[in-house]
């Protein structure tokens, strides 16, 4: 299957995302490629400092940077305030997508209630259930399931074996990853003396535009009221999030992270892979928490980044310090009584 794309440019694409060009605006850029990979038709970037060494000697046709980093670039470059956002969406251009077929595949499963916007293509082996809307110019992969009463707005993409419960709602532009499963029960338990009772999971999900969930992401249904992401939330793969939970506005959460139930999010915030978040906290707008971190309580200071993972360490020192740490307690309450010896001396002199 061909997936060239026709050249452009490189004085089409400066005038386009409104940036400077230095060099030959008749270079001819027909995909993208990294700094040390990109050939003479290719376009790279650099935005990030641990890569400038290979700056010098990129092959590239034209590399994506920095004003501070222009006058070292050996070809022809694009001047940005953001290089990163400046090269995704120059490389959108070049990006390969299937062929969208608008209809209905013979062999998908569409219940008769349903609505199906105009030119929304659903693939083989689909289901979709009683009174679910899916609007315009959807794409609905193969073998995705679509609960009843769900409503799927304009132009998002569900890629293969997704998994919608019922009463799922998606705002527009919504894009979902192979294996993500929306609106299953969320985890909640009674314990009956001598046994568990299921508590039913009565809310439902609500998703808003512009949204992105991971491959393998779990994003359960609300027990009473629903389970809530804003606009522009981005989920990447096999992020568990808990029934109740509300995610603001703009938040990007990595892989593997998991959110217990009714916790709140703000906007703006930036999860890193592996996270773990107790059930029922808040955590304001514009927080960073990195990864592997453990957070177990609110927090209330906006634009502040939080840490609690161990960096791993050659294994012998490893050990002493799990050696030390098992005597931490002992070692605290040594120095305090040290410290009371110090200042029962000074009393006496």
């Amino acid at each position: 299957m061909d997936r060239s794309k026709t050249p452009i440019r490189l004085a089409e694409l400066a005038d386009r995302f409104k940036l400077e060009i230095i060099g030959n605006g008749d270079q001819l850029i027909s995909g993208v490629g990294t700094l040390g990979g990109a050939g003479p038709e290719q376009l790279s970037f650099l935005s990030n400092r641990s890569y400038r060494r290979l700056l010098k000697g990129t092959k590239a046709g034209a590399v994506v940077l920095g004003r501070d980093d222009s006058a070292h670039c050996p070809v022809n470059c694009l001047v940005s305030d953001n290089p990163y956002v400046s090269y995704s969406k120059i490389a959108e251009l070049f990006a390969w997508r299937r062929p969208f077929k608008p209809g209905i595949h013979p062999s998908a499963c569409v219940a008769e209630s349903a609505k199906i916007g105009p030119d929304a293509a659903i693939g083989p082996q689909v289901v979709v259930e009683e009174d679910v809307e899916i609007g315009a110019g959807c794409e609905i992969g193969a073998g995705t399931f679509i609960g009843a009463g769900s409503v799927i707005g304009a132009s998002c993409v569900l890629a293969a074996n997704v998994t919608l419960c019922d009463h799922v709602t998606l705002g527009e532009r919504v894009l979902i990853h192979p294996g993500a499963v929306i609106g299953a029960d969320g985890f909640g338990l009674a314990f009956d003396k001598d046994h568990w009772q299921k508590v039913p999971q009565i809310g439902n999900v609500v998703i808003g535009d512009d949204c992105e969930i991971g491959a393998n992401t779990a994003i359960d249904r609300g027990a009473i009221e629903d389970t809530r992401l804003g606009n522009d939330v981005r989920v990447d793969n096999l992020v568990q999030i808990g029934h109740n939970v509300i995610i603001g506005d703009h938040t990007a959460i990595a892989g593997c992270t998991g959110i217990a139930g009714s916790t709140r999010i703000g906007n703006n915030c930036l999860l890193g892979g592996g996270v773990g978040i107790l059930g029922h906290i808040e955590i304001v707008d514009n927080v960073t928490i990195s990864g592997m971190s453990a957070v177990n309580r609110s927090v209330t200071e906006e634009g502040s980044v939080w840490a609690s993972a161990v960096p791993a360490r050659p294994l012998r020192e490893w050990q002493r310090n799990q050696t030390h740490l098992r005597k931490l307690d002992q070692i605290v309450n040594r120095i305090r009584e040290l410290e009371s010896n110090a200042e029962n001396s000074k009393e006496n002199e």
